[in-house]
């Protein structure tokens, strides 16, 4: 009973291994995409308005 419980064990962890990486992907990630630039561009670059 146990070599049975054994090979059965084996193969679960095998075939559960083989199901993980060939299944589809499960992510739900956001859709990011690239952002436009919202700011202002500074022309003077030597100064200072302190």
């Amino acid at each position: 009973m146990t070599f049975a419980r054994t090979v059965e064990n084996i193969i679960k962890y095998i075939t559960e291994g083989f199901i993980e990486i060939f299944s589809p992907d499960n992510d739900n990630y956001p859709a990011v995409g690239v952002q436009p630039f919202g700011g202002t561009i500074n022309n003077s670059l030597s100064s200072f308005d302190w």
